[in-house]
């Protein structure tokens, strides 16, 4: 039998989830009728509140110091230069804090639940880096105050979690817009699933500054990868195979950007000389490509740090400005963009 989710019960209830996370958390700031009403639905859906753990006295009767408040990074991957940044933004803000951090991939051994894991250690919160929960996570991580921020969201954030991103729609346009400044009109993109957010962020940036141009977006100029290196050379081949190719070609990320290098060697094309490339993300690797890549930056680090400093403001019950936080792209200029050949 399907359990009744907070989603529901918020509902029947007139209210939002936040709240009937509220109610499930012992908080204050949550009217009497509402309070009750929202008990009630509870406990007819079998939702019991997680009781705290209380620190012992000593034997002079004095209570220890709390633990540190020990934080959760859940990671889709913790390989590459993208989730090294990640560790050292999250590593940094908990230190700041006196707070301990415990890694974690979200496909867990046997299976076992990234939520149980968690809850098995202790932790108090969570930073998910390009892990979208699913509601029964969701549910659970609220039922037992476990507060969870979403870093670099994949998805549209739902049940109103906080999350922290960059610009991506005004990174991608930036890209683009560098492009047309040289010349180009015959801009290719290569962008991640079709259904995540910060891909689809990106292509809209990219769609926003060829219509301000006046230069018709090709819909068969744009292709889907699966952020790799192999996704991205395996779409340029594509785009370059084309009767009329792409001159540039904006990638929305520096591993798929790669292989576009690869694609254009391969086809005996330089960079930039017969095709630009700007890639997405200004990852260690893009200064290491021959030629330099020009790329987006995306503060990572920052951003993972922010994410620690909103969930730990969150655990706090201090008032934050927003919860939905993205912090600002730049584009870096190297050696891999020049003016359009006519």
């Amino acid at each position: 039998m399907t359990r009744t989710t907070l989603a529901q019960i918020a509902a029947v209830a007139g209210v939002t989830v936040p709240t009937v996370s509220k109610v499930l958390n012992g908080r204050s700031d949550v009217s009497p009728g509402t309070r009750a009403r929202v008990l009630d639905l509870l406990a007819a859906a079998g939702y019991e509140r997680r009781r705290a753990v209380l620190p012992v006295p000593d034997a002079a009767g004095a209570e220890p110091a709390p633990p540190p408040d020990l934080l959760g990074l859940v990671m889709d991957g913790v390989e590459g230069s993208w989730a090294t940044r990640v560790l050292g933004g999250v590593d940094r803000a908990a230190a700041e804090a006196g707070c301990d951090v415990v890694v974690m991939s979200a496909r867990g051994p046997s299976g076992r639940d990234w939520v149980e894991r968690l809850l098995a250690r202790g932790s108090t919160g969570a930073v998910l880096a390009l892990v979208d929960p699913t509601p029964a996570q969701r549910d659970r991580s609220a039922v037992e105050g476990m507060t969870l921020v979403v870093l670099d969201p994949g998805v549209e954030p739902a049940q109103q979690l906080p999350t922290v991103g960059t610009t991506n729609w005004a990174g991608g346009r930036s890209a683009v817009e560098h492009l047309l400044a040289l010349g180009h009109e015959r801009i290719g993109a290569i962008g991640g699933r079709p259904d995540q957010l910060n891909s689809r962020a990106r292509l809209d940036g990219y769609r926003s500054a060829l219509t301000a141009a006046g230069v018709r977006a090709r819909a068969s100029w744009v292709r889907h990868a699966d952020w790799t290196r192999a996704g991205g050379r395996a779409q340029a081949d594509a785009l370059l195979a084309l009767r009329e190719p792409p001159t540039a070609i904006f990638a929305c990320s520096d591993r798929m950007a790669s292989g576009v290098y690869e694609a254009a060697a391969a086809k005996g094309l330089r960079i930039p000389e017969d095709l630009s490339v700007v890639g997405f993300d200004d990852l260690p690797e893009a200064q290491w490509l021959a030629p330099g890549l020009t790329t987006v930056h995306q503060p990572v680090r920052e951003m993972a740090a922010e994410a620690v400093r909103l969930l730990l403001r969150l655990r706090r019950r201090e008032p934050v400005d927003a919860v939905r936080v993205e912090l600002s792209t730049s584009l870096v200029l190297r050696a891999s963009t020049g003016p359009a050949q006519r």
